[in-house]
């Protein structure tokens, strides 16, 4: 993009009123030019190809295909900058500060838009080589997180109480249910493992053995055991197995120490 071009944007949102509000706010600045508006779908995706916008505005859940199918179909190699644009703030906060793209949480102020279009400018002003591959790594963290749960119902005595996640040390399987195990108290849940283990977000939780799970915060230490296993000691002082069927997921997770 040369310094007197104009910044291509795209507009891709499901909600007439949404759309209407970006194109407004986008229309005052003369530095960009609005190539590309869309309710979302297949036609998005071929209106990006076709018209290969500078900057994105993109909504994360569509009708048809969503968000992250969108981008992938259009491919890395067309990826514009993106700036998503989503009703809910539980997508990844994290990933996008690490990715340095930006996200708008409906409904935004004036002024928290013109930071993103800010953040987006000087970006597109730096080298944009590797743009397509940050943008699909951030769409495969918010995808990830999207599906995993913040917080578990466990019902007791009547009752139902939450957990959430992040207060689990290390999950056991037994029969049909799987133990919770928070610090000095354990909670019995109706769920397979397998089943839970997909609920879990996958960066923070870890199968280690084919009846546990571990939170990898947790843990305290490694130790080599027999037969190629290592023993998985906990910060509570739990000692677990981590099978050799495992082994290698874990020491990816902790940064390949194993």
């Amino acid at each position: 993009m040369t310094d007197d071009a104009k910044i291509r944007a795209a507009i891709i949102d499901d909600e007439p009123l949404a759309r209407r509000r970006l194109r407004r706010l986008l229309e005052r600045d003369r530095e960009i030019e609005i190539t590309v508006e869309s309710a979302g779908g297949r036609e998005a995706v071929r209106l990006i190809r076709l018209h290969r916008p500078d900057l994105l505005f993109l909504d994360v859940e569509m009708p048809e295909i969503d968000g992250f199918e969108i981008l992938k179909q259009a491919g890395a190699e067309r990826m514009p900058l993106v700036v998503f644009v989503t009703a809910y703030n539980s997508y990844a906060l994290r990933a996008f500060e690490v990715c340095a793209v930006d996200y708008l949480v409906k409904p935004f102020s004036r002024a928290r838009f013109q930071s993103a279009l800010a953040r987006a400018k000087d970006r597109l002003l730096k080298d944009r080589v590797d743009i397509g591959k940050l943008s699909l790594a951030l769409l495969e963290e918010l995808k990830m997180r999207s599906h995993s749960a913040d917080r578990l119902a466990v019902k007791s005595s009547g009752q139902v109480f939450f957990i959430r996640v992040e207060e689990i040390d290390w999950i056991e399987a037994e029969g049909k249910y799987v133990r919770l195990h928070c610090e000095k108290q354990s909670h019995l849940l109706r769920e397979a493992i397998s089943i839970m283990e997909s609920k879990l977000d996958p960066r923070r939780f870890a199968r280690i053995h084919r009846s546990a799970i571990v939170n990898i915060d947790r843990i305290e230490r490694l130790e080599a055991w027999f037969n190629n296993e290592y023993r998985v000691v906990m910060k509570t002082g739990d000692q677990l197995t981590l099978s050799r069927s495992y082994k290698k997921k874990l020491s990816e997770l902790l940064g390949n120490p194993i």
